[in-house]
């Protein structure tokens, strides 16, 4: 096997793996009826935060209408919404989270 072929290959596999996963937003949208507390125990329990970074989160969502959680790969970005969705369904609170293309 002639050398030429062999660093082409490897060229093309390292231009490969070099460009990063597109990342996503992870947001939790204002609504009028979840609690603030619950939303700080969403950003607690889900995203890992600790309660001041929580407080600052919450207030933004609460002002703004939405609030940045954190920048995940498209799979992770999927998990927390959907953990965050199911977390509000079972303590019946109507909090909405998406994830949008960084």
């Amino acid at each position: 096997m002639s050398t030429q072929f062999k660093d082409a290959t490897l060229e093309e596999a390292s231009k490969a793996r070099t460009s990063p996963p597109p990342l996503y937003k992870v947001l939790l949208l204002n609504d009028d009826f979840t609690p603030m507390d619950f939303v700080i125990d969403v950003l607690q329990e889900i995203f890992h935060m600790d309660r001041e970074k929580a407080t600052r989160i919450m207030m933004q969502v609460h002002t703004q209408g939405r609030g940045v959680c954190g920048v995940y790969t498209k799979d992770v970005a999927a998990t927390k919404v959907e953990q965050v969705l199911q977390f509000a369904k079972t303590h019946q609170h109507p909090l909405q989270c998406v994830m949008e293309e960084n």
